[in-house]
């Protein structure tokens, strides 16, 4: 690949990144996205799975990204409807806490702020839940979305590559610097060192973003970003019903509840402020204690360290706006443009649910550098496995059973779920559990893991079960284990 000429060099391959890609590709310019480990290996996969307008930026005055968010809430559902579903939100009313005029002022403008289709509206109820401690049956209930996070990174690089752009994986950029009206980066993959050109660069880092800038001959970045560490962790499930819960703390901050893998709650997040170099955070102990002081007050359960099955932690990275704490920093983003020679736009901030959005406005901040670009295209687009029928999964899973009859529902369902209407890819061919391959557990078959490998850019059993997959919340170490020697090449 060396002497590879491209329009666009797109480096990081978390949300933005591939959202970049994506667009760009789509409006016909040729596009190299690199990202030094797997895709959505670090921000993109450490969130809280959810699609949302962020309720309490309205306390921050925000109204600009709330309003864009609660926008892009239902073009992404639209647009991946087998990925991102609705959730309701449970906000129990404390005696401490907000109060609840507060509460229903806000969601009264949470409703209003954008155009709503496809969610119901806020409303009072009463939880009714054994599980919540006395005191707590009044409370406030609206809707967001929830996400599978990695998958929608997936999504937007599988589009992006279908549409033409390469994605290379475990491919680092080491350095770059302007040659006539070019960018000539090196790069270092599987496949050893090689060099490109290309027309105009785009740092889409994340945490790295500013590190990269110490990669780029002679530029410094005009925005400073602060780093935040969040973190989750994972309980058995905690109550029920398909709801989630909003939980208000003495501090201010509030922490999800959230069904979470049929059989687990979702628990986070945190705000820790994070001064050492990005890399892969863990959950601290006072983390952990934070999260669990949470839960007891407001649920009878008693849950300590040792029931947790799963944690993560991820480093977001926030534009500087000089708030005192963690919580109050905003999440808008910020392009930085550099054209003092061939273009470098830079992404600073940003959050997982205005991707899209984001990704429109770099490749509109580009078009003057492009001229033969095509224009904005994705706002109505789907997403790969989107398609599917009246957006209803549950009648598309079922027709998966009525035409796979001899598979497990079980599989079924959380192929739709996992895959849209790509999963009638997958199974191509498929007529009964043996031509499915190797069962590794929990429905995982080497049929599945084989689609990924040569489909997804998945390389290692982690990809596979944490990323591609929730699935190693269900197998035993043993059934991992003998996936990584399958994917290493092992009999």
């Amino acid at each position: 690949m060396s002497g590879l000429r491209v329009d666009l060099l797109v480096v990081g391959g978390g949300i933005n990144g591939a959202g970049i890609a994506r667009d760009a590709a789509g409006r016909g310019l040729s596009v190299l996205l690199v990202e030094k480990d797997d895709l959505a290996r670090h921000t993109s996969s450490a969130s809280t799975k959810l699609i949302h307008g962020g309720l309490r930026y309205l306390e921050q005055l925000e109204f600009r990204l709330v309003r864009e968010s609660l926008a892009e809430r239902e073009r992404l559902f639209l647009a991946a409807p087998h990925i991102v579903r609705p959730l309701r939100f449970v906000m129990p009313l404390p005696v401490a806490g907000r109060a609840a005029w507060t509460l229903r002022a806000g969601l009264f403008i949470y409703d209003h702020l954008a155009r709503r289709t496809v969610l119901p509206p806020s409303r009072s109820v009463r939880i009714g839940a054994r599980s919540m401690r006395p005191g707590l049956e009044r409370a406030l209930s609206y809707w967001d979305c929830r996400v599978q996070d990695s998958r929608l990174v997936v999504l937007n690089a599988l589009d992006a590559r279908e549409r033409g752009a390469t994605v290379l994986t475990r491919t680092e950029m080491l350095g770059a610097h302007r040659e006539h009206e070019e960018w000539v980066a090196r790069l270092r993959g599987p496949e050893g060192e090689r060099s490109i050109r290309a027309r105009a660069l785009v740092n889409a880092t994340g945490p790295w973003a500013g590190e990269l800038f110490g990669r780029i001959a002679g530029l410094k970045p005009r925005h400073t970003l602060r780093l935040v560490k969040g973190s989750h962790i994972v309980l058995p499930r905690l109550y029920s019903g398909d709801h989630a819960f909003v939980l208000q703390n003495p501090d201010g901050r509030i922490v999800f509840t959230i069904p979470f893998e049929e059989r687990f709650t979702l628990v986070g997040t945190t705000d820790v402020e994070w001064t050492a170099p990005p890399g892969v955070p863990t959950v601290s102990d006072g983390e952990v204690g934070y999260l669990l002081d949470t839960l007891g007050r407001y649920f009878e359960t008693s849950v300590s360290a040792a029931d947790i099955v799963w944690s993560y932690s991820g480093i977001r990275a926030l534009c500087d706006d000089d708030a005192s704490a963690p919580s109050k920093i905003t999440r808008d983003y910020a392009l930085e443009l550099d054209s003092s020679g061939a273009p470098l736009l830079s992404i600073f901030g940003g959050k997982i649910t205005t991707y899209r959005r984001l990704s429109e406005l770099a490749l509109n901040r580009l078009a003057p550098f492009f001229l033969e670009a095509g224009r904005a295209w994705t706002e109505s687009a789907v997403l790969p496995g989107g398609d599917i029928p009246d957006l209803d999964l549950g009648r598309y899973a079922a027709d998966l059973e009525r035409r796979y009859a001899a598979l497990p529902p079980s599989l079924l369902q959380r192929l739709a779920r996992t895959y849209g209407t790509r999963a009638d890819r997958l199974l191509e061919g498929v007529w009964t559990s043996v031509d499915l391959g190797e069962n590794f557990g929990g429905d995982l078959y080497s049929r599945e893991v084989d689609y990924l490998v040569s489909k997804e850019w998945a390389r290692t059993a982690e990809d596979v079960l944490f990323r591609r997959t929730k699935l190693g919340l269900h197998l035993p170490q043993e059934a991992a284990d003998r996936l990584a020697q399958y994917m290493s090449g092992g009999s």
